[in-house]
């Protein structure tokens, strides 16, 4: 029987099916690289703070929750059980604070310890939409008479919380410890004896083996005290690789000028600074409407100014380099929703990582937050 003729100008059937067979593949694999949708509403921001700008690259898409790390204040928390609350709640990495200067010299790193009666300072959050640059409104996480110099010595064995990071550790966490704090000396404010301030580093990160450290700043008006932070810094991490963080109060107009000078004197004195921590205080569920939208407002400026500081080739590298806290005055300051709308801001824009700090929220709150 003769075969069916081809028309001029048509493909052979083999090579037709061929091709069909290749552009449903196609089609297949351009379907899949299409960007999710959110699980949750976008933590939207004004058009004006975050379209892209020529100095500015877009937030690169991303499915990864943001990582959950605790933190414990070890003076007003003595008790916390670091493995048990890991295996209870899911949460693997904590921070710890806060280590503060001690010695006759101040170069004697020390636990800070409760006064007889602490009192949470919660009610001074500054509303993001009123704050200035200059504007004299004290500082909404600072609470100075939180901390006294009457603490423990390093020794891990003295501080019941730290002693526990060996267990942590044998269930897959960590902890990492925090130096300074709201109303405290942190050792480079003090230790200026040449050498000195490295050492009591060292001592710290040898103590309890660290594969990171944080430093929540309240100095960074005195140049001379950054540099030394960044010289001592410097030198522990051409020793051993170290990951280094700082804890900065997030303002409605981004980072004060001050820490973004100490940001940009550590980066020149050559001292990897891979995260910065934003300390954002929360304004009520009862304040104006849009107040995530000025947190965003406020963020995007943050990053802004670390990708100047930085010298950071990519703009979009700068969100990566952010981790978000937020500070709660009362548990209602945040509902579900608002929990969703973080976790999904976090995760979209690939930040390092999020925390609570303040008034613990609801448990649903926190469930959502810490994530599957």
């Amino acid at each position: 029987m003769p075969r069916h003729k081809r028309e001029p100008g048509t493909l052979p059937r083999p090579l037709a099916i061929l091709g069909g067979l290749g552009l449903a593949a196609a089609t297949a694999v351009a379907i899949q690289l299409l960007p999710a949708g959110a699980a949750a509403p976008p933590l939207r921001t004004p058009p004006a703070v975050v379209e892209p700008s020529p100095s500015a690259s877009p937030a690169v898409a991303t499915e990864r929750p943001a990582p959950f790390v605790g933190f414990v204040d070890t003076a007003r928390d003595p008790g916390f059980d670091l493995p048990a609350q890991s295996r209870r709640t899911g949460v693997r990495h904590y921070m710890l604070g806060h280590l503060i200067a001690g010695g006759d010299d101040g170069c004697s790193p020390k636990w800070a310890g409760p006064l007889e009666t602490p009192q949470p300072d919660a009610d001074r959050s500054v509303p993001l939409e009123t704050s200035e640059p200059g504007t004299d409104q004290g500082d909404p996480l600072e609470t100075p008479d939180q901390y006294t110099s009457r603490s423990d010595p390093l020794d891990p064995g003295k501080n019941p919380v730290a002693n526990k990071i060996g267990r942590l550790r044998a269930l897959g966490g960590d902890a990492v410890p925090t130096f300074g704090g709201p109303g405290v000396e942190e050792l480079a404010v003090t230790c200026t004896r040449p050498g000195g301030l490295a050492a009591a580093y060292r001592r710290v990160v040898g103590a309890f083996d660290a594969a990171a450290v944080d430093f929540e700043i309240r100095d960074s008006e005195d140049g001379a005290v950054a540099l030394r932070r960044a010289r001592a810094i410097r030198a522990m991490r051409r020793e051993r690789p170290l990951r280094v963080s700082f804890t900065l109060p997030l303002r409605p107009y981004g980072l004060d000028a001050a820490d973004v000078a100490m940001l940009r004197t550590t980066h020149e004195a050559g001292a990897e600074v891979g995260t910065v921590n934003l300390l954002a205080a929360m304004q009520p569920r009862s304040a104006p409407h849009g107040r995530l939208r000025r947190l965003a407002a406020a963020i995007q400026l943050a990053k802004d100014q670390i990708v100047r500081a930085q010298d950071l080739p990519d703009p979009g590298q700068a969100w990566r380099r952010i981790a978000l806290t937020p500070v709660l005055a009362g548990e209602g300051d945040l509902s579900e929703l608002d929990a969703r709308t973080l976790a999904g801001y976090a995760a979209r824009h690939g930040l390092a990582w999020l925390s609570l700090r303040g008034v613990p929220p609801s448990r649903d709150v926190t469930r959502i937050l810490r994530g599957p």
